[in-house]
């Protein structure tokens, strides 16, 4: 299954409307094929391996006809080393949340694209297919905080198993809890404002959390590693274990609940 990315030279040039087109693209065809796949009786391996096989070859054949001089590191490609001594690099995850796609009826699953540029997240999007949604950091259109609801905050974590820091934060702040799938799902949660935060200490890689969080700060959202120390990419190991993100405002409680103190200071 194949489908066209009609790119107009604006989106060409441009790298944050790149990025979303490409993630929006990838999920309409992910979308797609995983509607085919059920139809067909495929098995739960066979659709996430087939959904990570597509994704990854549609993305890393977009990025070489439209930025063929910038290197691509992807979760489902081997690793380059060259993309060390590289100025530009994208970061890619072409199906993240592959448990949560093969499972029919959830629509927590995200296509994750970001660009990391002289030592730097610049650009990025993540696309929500089945809710038809790509939250990405174009100044025109990137995601504006909502205001701060009424309610206990709400705090989103896997939806397997809650980790340590996350135990620590919900009774640190009197949360309500949500499980959820992806952590780009999790953290567009906390962009569109159904959560508020999103605590991960389990384990992860550079393209779990490199577009989910350029886009949470793009919409104004704290975005770092555990102990409020900045997210660093494109490091030959690209193991990036623990991830938080939140409203601004709940950051220092965060802190003080996984650590006791702020490790900032």
């Amino acid at each position: 299954m194949t489908t066209d990315v009609e790119l107009t030279q604006e989106l060409i040039l441009d790298d944050h409307l790149l990025a979303a087109a490409l993630a929006r693209a990838a999920g309409q065809l992910l979308q797609e094929l995983r509607t085919t796949l059920f139809a067909e009786g495929s098995t739960k391996w066979h659709i996430k391996d087939t959904g990570d096989e597509v994704g990854h070859r549609f993305l890393m054949d977009a990025l070489a006809h439209h930025r063929p001089n910038d290197a691509v590191l992807s979760e489902e490609g081997a690793d380059n080393n060259k993309r060390l001594s590289a100025n530009r690099v994208w970061i890619i995850d072409p199906l993240d949340g592959t448990n949560e796609y093969s499972e029919e009826g959830r629509g927590d699953w995200a296509i994750h694209v970001a660009l990391w540029e002289n030592g730097e997240l610049t650009a990025g999007a993540v696309a929500l297919p089945v809710l038809g949604i790509t939250l990405s950091t174009d100044p025109a259109t990137k995601p504006v905080l909502p205001a701060p609801l009424a309610r206990k905050p709400r705090l989103i974590t896997s939806r397997n198993r809650a980790p340590y820091s996350a135990h620590l934060v919900a009774n640190a702040i009197d949360c309500d809890a949500i499980r959820m799938g992806s952590a780009g799902a999790k953290a567009m949660a906390v962009v569109l404002g159904e959560a508020d935060i999103y605590v991960h200490d389990g384990g992860m890689h550079q393209w779990d959390s490199a577009a989910p969080a350029v886009v949470a700060q793009a919409a104004g959202l704290h975005a770092s590693r555990l102990d409020g120390s900045p997210l660093i990419y494109n490091e030959a190991d690209t193991w990036l274990p623990d991830f938080f993100v939140c409203r601004p405002e709940f950051t220092d409680d965060i802190l003080h609940a996984i650590w006791g103190r702020d490790p900032r200071s």
